[in-house]
């Protein structure tokens, strides 16, 4: 079977990008059973950062185009966008180092329209750099949607075959509060259900987080979850989806880790990444569901505070490779799935 090839976008080059996916692609010789990784971003960066993780530079190796990799486990290849960008500044925030991050992401998704690479896996940018660069999205999820000219998309946290969805994401927790509406919880389940039907497991129940403490305690803490969860909830019942609650945060997400349950949808960013980013660390994703093309994430940022030294840890980025070779083949039948419901 031919390999998926995946491009890997660097991220921020002021950050720790560049050392983990040399790691990345250097280390784990065994990826390349499961991918060919091509690197989209720049040369000069990641010949920068060879020395800090025990490699010569000469290993970095530019083409002209994803299809020319050879998979050679001994080198990175590496498509060079933009002008070289030697210039930045490790560990600083950067206009520049923004500016690139968008444009490698923007690479990534021309290519993926061409059919030239069929998954992308993202290394970590920095939100404030890219909005100095001129480029004022709130992360990755946004850009990508925006790229791929898609409206019902959700940020999706996962280790194993547990998988968090999220209603609102990077928001003030106040925008969040309004961003729960009974369309954006109809859209999320519908995409919910939609990625279990193309994985196969299309009973699976999903248990939906309330927004307020203890789901509302029948309207004691606030009105949302009877009036905006629980309509939105049982509408789904209706439609064939075996969705469940709203169920008390603190009560769905341990008994999700434990096993009981593997589609959670939480309300707001920090109701899911705290705790899920507490328990799993380097062993979870960022999976975007909602996009033509796979897109997985290392869950973790540039860490500016670390760059340069070659002590920063690969392990995500490794495991967002993996989890993007592995859904690559049968992300068709996802997008074909998910574009079909709802928005």
């Amino acid at each position: 079977m031919t390999l998926p090839v995946l491009g890997l976008t660097l991220g921020d080059v002021a950050g720790i990008g560049p050392e983990i996916t040399l790691r990345t692609l250097l280390e784990h010789d065994d990826l390349r059973a499961e991918c060919v990784p091509v690197v989209l971003g720049d040369v000069g960066a990641l010949r920068r950062a060879a020395p800090a993780v025990g490699v010569d530079p000469s290993v970095v190796v530019a083409i002209a185009h994803p299809r020319e990799a050879t998979n050679d486990p001994g080198i990175v290849e590496v498509v060079q966008v933009g002008q070289p960008m030697t210039a930045v500044p490790v560990g600083e925030l950067s206009p520049e180092a923004g500016d690139g991050s968008y444009r490698f992401v923007v690479a990534a998704c021309d290519l993926a329209k061409e059919r030239a690479i069929d998954g992308i896996v993202t290394a970590p940018l920095n939100k404030a750099a890219m909005h100095a660069g001129g480029h004022k999205y709130p992360g990755h999820t946004e850009l990508l949607a925006e790229q791929f000219g898609v409206e019902n998309f959700s940020l999706v946290l996962s280790a194993g075959d547990l998988y968090f969805f999220h209603l609102t994401t990077h928001v003030s927790l106040r925008d969040a509060i309004g961003g729960v509406t009974p369309e954006r919880t109809r859209d999320v389940l519908d995409l919910a259900h939609a990625f279990a039907d193309a994985l196969g497991r299309p009973e699976t129940p999903i248990g939906v987080a309330g927004l307020n403490p203890h789901a509302g305690e029948d309207r004691l803490f606030g009105d949302e979850d009877a009036d905006v969860l629980a309509p939105a909830i049982e509408a789904a019942r209706e439609r064939g989806i075996d969705a469940r609650g709203p169920l008390p945060a603190d009560a769905l997400i341990p008994q999700a880790v434990r096993g009981k349950w593997e589609l959670v949808v939480v309300c707001y960013h920090d109701q899911g990444h705290a705790p899920f980013k507490a328990v799993y660390g380097d062993d979870g994703v960022n999976i975007t569901v909602g996009l033509p093309v796979v897109r997985v994430s290392v869950d973790h940022g540039t860490a500016f505070d670390i760059a340069g030294q070659g002590i920063a840890r690969e392990a995500s980025l490794v495991l967002a490779a993996r989890r993007a070779a592995a859904l690559a083949p049968g992300w068709d039948a996802v997008w074909r799935t998910a574009s079909q419901v709802s928005v």
